[in-house]
């Protein structure tokens, strides 16, 4: 397996894994998709084998903790900020689940956000999903006030623990 930051040319294959893994109200439509690639590819990777892209995680860097709903909708180039990366999307393609890609994204988006000193990572999860990214390292710190797709969201976050204010 490789990790290595989005191109362009991976914005198709992209779309497909979205839409096969979120439900049209939370799936980021591919204009979305696009427009985070050209915009936050610093912190946009993907997982392939034998150049064959098996997932993808994403997200802008925000100064906030939490992530909000308008992060869905609207993305900015990331700021030099240190803030948080807003994870926005984890998803593997389905012939892929089950070896644990997810896991190794996960980690390497959190050596990234330590190479970049950002305080760490913030995301949104439903409750079935608090376990698995508990295990990876991340606190569950409540109820999300989030309406996104019209779900109920919890907020996780992992802290940097070389951050340096």
């Amino acid at each position: 397996m490789e990790i290595r930051h989005v191109q362009i040319t991976d914005w198709e294959r992209i779309t497909q894994i979205e839409a096969s893994n979120f439900s049209p109200e939370e799936a980021a439509k591919p204009e979305v998709i696009r427009k985070r690639i050209e915009t936050i590819a610093d912190t946009f990777l993907v997982a392939t084998f034998d150049e064959q892209i098996a997932g993808y995680i994403e997200g802008p860097v925000i100064t906030e903790r939490y992530i909000s709903d308008d992060l869905f909708h609207d993305v900015s180039p990331n700021s030099t900020e240190k803030g948080f990366i807003a994870i926005t999307s984890l998803s593997i393609a389905k012939e892929y689940q089950g070896q644990a890609i997810g896991t190794t994204l996960l980690a390497t988006l959190k050596d990234l956000a330590v190479a970049q000193n950002r305080q760490g990572i913030t995301l949104t999860c439903h409750d079935y999903l608090i376990s698995y990214y508990e295990m990876n390292g991340f606190s569950d710190e409540g109820e999300s006030l989030s309406q996104h797709g019209g779900a109920k969201w919890f907020n996780l976050v992992w802290e940097n623990p070389e951050f340096e204010c």
